[in-house]
């Protein structure tokens, strides 16, 4: 087992493989974080619509029906794609960015979120990202964004994420938001860990997700955790985020209510909602 704290500022590339776009990185800030791709002439990037900062003159913008990977697939082909993205929460449309000048051009995307962006380069888990719904900011042409359903009734109703994941599949970059900070951990087979339902913020595919209860009824009436939590079963990697989006949007909300900060809002005492999605 090995903790690794993911860095703020990391650069680096990927050599162009069968898949994705060769392209090079960088990303800035502290706890808000944009990312900057540096292209080539004739490489692409897609990202998030709404996500770009800014560009250089040189590179252009095309917008596509889902994520542009079916776009050999046909009429049909499309609409699955653009499917899958409306089911995970996102817009049905993405953005592709790509040099058409000379020499090299930058194209920069900032995170909706105070948190994290990682960069994750999908050939080193096996092709194959299971992350929160809402985890892609962006990533090499080439790269896939699907779903992941959950496989069992419980992990869907109270696992925190619903019954639907994202799903990112390629051998290139991506680029992914996390809320807070995020440590990643490598389970070992059979190896297993706890985590707050809402703090999953992505794992391999190898990784067995289940719930568990909190504890003893007075643990999970009185102690602010929620009623469930996600129990990870290795072999795989799994990344845990500090501070889910959810969780910040209720404080906030409770203290333009008047309520103040909130203590134990986890509990039974923090409403229905909170129990069944633990994420507060």
């Amino acid at each position: 087992m090995s903790w690794t704290s993911v860095p703020a500022t990391t650069r680096s590339h990927q050599r162009r493989g069968d898949i994705a776009d060769d392209i090079e990185f960088e990303i800035r800030g502290q706890e808000l974080q944009f990312l900057e791709i540096e292209l080539d002439p004739g490489e692409s990037a897609i990202a998030e619509a709404g996500a770009m900062v800014w560009k250089d003159a040189q590179i252009s913008m095309n917008t596509l029906f889902g994520d542009g990977s079916q776009a050999s697939q046909g009429l049909m082909g499309k609409l699955m794609g653009a499917g899958k993205r409306l089911l995970t929460g996102e817009s049905l449309f993405t953005t592709l960015f790509t040099h058409e000048g000379q020499g090299k051009a930058r194209v920069a995307f900032g995170a909706p979120v105070p948190g994290t962006i990682l960069p994750l380069k999908l050939s080193d888990y096996g092709g194959t990202l299971i992350c929160q719904k809402d985890a892609f900011l962006a990533g090499a042409r080439g790269v896939s964004m699907g779903i992941h359903f959950q496989q069992r009734v419980m992990t869907g109703l109270f696992g925190g994420e619903g019954f639907i994941m994202q799903k990112l599949e390629g051998d290139g970059w991506v680029f992914v938001q996390m809320g807070g900070m995020v440590i990643e951990r490598e389970l070992k087979s059979g190896e297993e860990i706890h985590v707050d339902t809402g703090c999953v913020a992505a794992l391999t595919s190898s990784v067995d997700m289940d719930i568990m209860m909190a504890g003893n009824v007075k643990s999970m009436l009185f102690g602010g955790e929620g009623v469930f939590f996600a129990r990870l079963r290795g072999p795989g990697h799994v990344w845990i985020q500090s501070l889910p989006f959810a969780r910040l949007a209720g404080r906030m909300m409770a203290s333009a209510m008047g309520g103040g900060p909130s203590r134990g809002e986890g509990s039974v005492l923090g409403g229905l909602g909170d129990i069944l999605q633990g994420n507060r």
